[in-house]
């Protein structure tokens, strides 16, 4: 459509008013002042132009006419994500999205997707990430220029590491000729994608708005088929500015493929070695995609009798089922379900007889990238099924079903009766290690747990944080069977993931009445505390209760191994990793953020009323911080 001068409002006349009005407010002083002595006469000056007025912002239009679109490009880009079913698009705004970012709120209504404001770029794609995790679909993320990208990087490369689906739309200046004479040009780049496409799963920077229908629509599928990782599409800011063509555009129709299953004589093979072993182990890495991958394993395990270790990145099998665990005696068969690499019981260091066998399922052999090497080890695997392990599962399980005998099953029934004892003996430790330090002050992570897991254990709760820093206390004293308990961690082990995912995690559960709780650790927290804001601001029920060690206790353990190895003293181990002198007063960062805050809690016998009172805070709809001071693990 051809650009007009006149809009549904007369835009020029009001900046043109606006302008005069600001100069005369300048310029007339609502206070009598003293006057300074006469200077020379000098030309009065005159109210900026419209062009001036935007010249900071953006490329003044041709011959400084102010431009009405009333259709613009950036429409079509909405009802093209719209097609895409995204809830949620977090973003820090910046200029070179500005078309868009109007285009969501106005155009589309701030509706599917609807806009969140965040603090950080790092913190719109760890939330993203976090929601991905609950809600199974991509959240999209929105980046300003390759600023954005950089600051983003970190969470980018967290969500490529732990095989999640992140959207990410970035906005560039890549026509020279349009750029302003100032920022504009640090934050462009020829090819943008460049600094994160070593942990990208796909990118593309599309020229024309018929190019944008079809890579937003092949990168959500791209996102999503297994293995699932970020994608990025890099938007030029002129391209959202200009006016939609004549013509229509077509928006090509998503349809997501079935993810690969495995070969079926493959999957002959694995089922009869199962069948046959003595003492097989299995492990799930990140397996469940769906709740239904639970159900699954729940199945094969039961069938084959056999311990399964669900790893520690999802819900793969429930926590208090009596197959849970790394079972007894050397395994000699392994079946490995979406693990990386060879590690975890059964890889490299784990307890396998010498003769062994190893059988593998996953997507991971199906990509890979070589400059960033997350792929860890590589394991000494005797079948390899290059094939999503949770698709593959109903037809391996129908294979054992084919080939268990009557004998055998009763044989098999015994051996589930041992593993049964090994999982209450192992429940049973767990329960006394907790009472370790009960009456500690500050107060010990497992009477945290404990406390905690009183009050919500008949809720529907959603546990949105990594238990690796909190001695694993929930996953040893809580029952968790549902996909939705619990996420993992980071991914790539990176910092500043916690908070933002955890908020992101909470908003997801948000519309299913969940009850989202974040154990944070301080460290983490201080890396992007302005997503609090965002939680209040938006209104995400969570409640985030601090595991404030007040330090970076595992670097404090590495100094002190570090000093030990060189025999010198650890007594100055505390040097540059402990967050002290001053200790941070979390309970008022919160209320500073605009949500409830309390504490700091060092006293156990205070610990259960706090709870209790933040508990009831997220149970009315808002975000609660309880600042407890804990012990270093």
């Amino acid at each position: 459509m051809a650009e007009s001068t006149k809009g549904s409002v007369d835009r020029r006349g009001f900046l043109r008013g606006a302008a005069v009005g600001a100069a005369a407010l300048v310029t007339q002083p609502s206070v009598a002042l003293p006057q300074p002595p006469e200077a020379p006469a000098r030309p009065a000056a005159a109210a900026p132009s419209n062009a001036q007025l935007g010249a900071d912002t953006e490329t003044p239009p041709s011959g400084g006419r102010s431009r009405i679109v009333e259709h613009p490009a950036s429409d079509f880009m909405v009802d093209v994500i719209k097609t895409l079913g995204f809830e949620y698009v977090a973003a820090n705004p910046g200029s070179s999205f500005d078309g868009l970012h109007e285009s969501i709120i106005n155009y589309g209504g701030n509706k599917l997707p609807e806009l969140l404001t965040c603090c950080h770029e790092e913190s719109a794609v760890a939330m993203a990430h976090g929601y991905a995790k609950i809600e199974g679909r991509p959240m999209l993320a929105l980046l300003h220029g390759n600023i954005g990208i950089q600051h983003a990087s970190m969470a980018i490369y967290n969500a490529y590491a732990d095989r999640v689906p992140v959207y990410i739309i970035a906005g560039n200046w890549r026509d020279a000729g349009v750029r302003n004479n100032g920022v504009n040009w640090y934050h462009s780049a020829q090819d943008m994608a460049a600094m994160v496409r070593d942990f990208v799963k796909w990118d593309d920077e599309p020229a024309s708005l018929a190019a944008f229908a079809e890579s937003a629509v092949r990168a959500y599928k791209i996102a999503m088929t297994p293995p699932a990782e970020p994608v990025l599409l890099v938007l030029d800011h002129n391209m959202q500015l200009r006016p939609m063509p004549q013509a229509a555009v077509r928006i090509p129709r998503l349809t997501m493929p079935t993810p690969p299953a495995g070969d079926s004589s493959a999957v002959r093979e694995a089922a009869r070695l199962l069948v046959a072993a003595e003492n097989p182990q299995i492990n799930a890495g990140r397996l469940a995609r769906t709740p239904n991958a639970i159900t699954l394993l729940v199945e094969l395990a039961e069938l084959l009798q056999a311990p399964v270790n669900g790893g520690g990145d999802r819900v793969n099998f429930p926590s208090r089922h009596r197959l849970a665990g790394n079972g007894s005696g050397q395994a000699d068969l392994i079946l490995n379900l979406e693990v990386q690499g060879g590690g975890g019981p059964g890889g490299p260091t784990g307890a396998r007889a010498p003769n062994a066998k190893t059988i593998s399922i996953s997507a991971l052999d199906l990509y890979i990238k070589s400059n960033l090497q997350d792929f860890q080890h590589m394991a000494d695997v005797d079948l390899a099924i290059a094939a999503d392990a949770e698709a593959t599962l109903p037809a391996l399980i129908e294979e054992v079903k084919r080939q268990l005998t009557a004998d055998r099953r009763r044989a098999l029934a015994d051996r589930g009766a041992r593993l049964a004892e090994v999982h209450a003996q192992v429940r049973s430790v767990a329960k006394e290690g907790a009472a370790y330090g009960w009456d500690a002050n500050p107060i010990s992570l497992a009477r945290l747990a404990a406390e905690l897991w009183a009050q919500i254990k008949n809720d529907d709760w959603s546990l949105v944080s990594w238990q690796g820093f909190i001695g694993g206390w929930p996953g040893r004293l809580w029952s968790i069977d549902k996909h939705h308990q619990y996420i993992g961690g980071q991914g790539a082990g990176a910092m500043g993931y916690g908070a933002p995912a955890a908020v992101g995690a909470a908003l997801a559960n948000m519309k299913h009445g969940r009850l989202s709780i974040n154990i944070q650790t301080d460290g983490d927290l201080n890396y992007a505390p302005g997503v609090l804001w965002t939680a209040a601001h938006h209104k995400i029920p969570l409640l985030t209760i601090m595991h404030n060690n007040r330090g970076y206790h595992q670097e404090v353990m590495f100094i002190q191994r570090m000093a030990s190895e060189r025999n010198r003293g650890a007594d100055r181990a505390h040097i540059g990793t402990t967050l002290r002198e001053p200790n941070i007063d979390y309970a008022r960062m919160a209320q500073a953020y605009g949500m409830h805050g309390e504490g700091p809690i060092a006293d156990p016998r205070d610990l259960s009323p706090a709870i209790k009172r933040g508990l009831d805070r997220v149970r009315q709809g808002e975000p609660a911080l309880i600042d407890v001071v804990t012990q270093p693990r």
